[in-house]
């Protein structure tokens, strides 16, 4: 009777773990991951007029005017350094001056840099991978009064993110 008890209770066992193993099933699937370079730079605000409005008597250097009410963020995730670039779509004649500064708490600013020529110039440098966000842009503008009056002009300047 023992036997025949013991022969029972393994049967159930054998039978339970047969039962648990069937109503588990598993699947896998296999993925790729990737990440691609990322660039991306964005402006904010509106840049006001700069009027220059005053001089002093005995200078040719009429006073300088600015800004700095706008603002610029960026990301990137390239393992190099990164750089801007500005450049002024339109040079500005002889006499007149158009600098930009852009500060920079990932990279390295040049400070004011002329970009009056309408050529790109570099504005900041080293900058490392992440991100860099509402950093102030300040615009300066001078003119010579040698160089006259200036009628109203509309200028647009580009910046561009890319790999140092």
């Amino acid at each position: 009777m023992k036997k025949l008890l013991l022969i029972a209770v393994s049967l159930t066992l054998v039978s339970a773990m047969s039962f648990a193993q069937q109503t588990n099933a598993t699947a896998t699937q296999g993925l790729n991951l990737t990440v691609l370079q990322v660039y991306k730079l964005a402006a904010t605000g509106t840049v006001p007029a700069l009027t220059i409005s005053d001089g002093t008597a005995g200078t040719n250097a009429l006073s300088v005017v600015s800004d700095a009410s706008t603002s610029y963020s960026i990301t990137h995730n390239n393992a190099a350094n990164a750089k801007i670039s500005a450049q002024l779509n339109t040079a500005l004649t002889t006499g007149y001056v158009l600098k930009v500064k852009l500060a920079s708490t990932k990279g390295t600013s040049s400070g004011d840099v002329d970009i009056s020529g309408a050529t790109a110039q570099n504005v900041v440098t080293a900058i490392g991978p992440g991100a860099d966000a509402s950093q102030v842009i300040t615009y300066t503008f001078d003119a010579l009064a040698s160089s006259g009056a200036l009628a109203s002009t509309a200028r647009t300047v580009t910046m561009t993110l890319t790999a140092n």
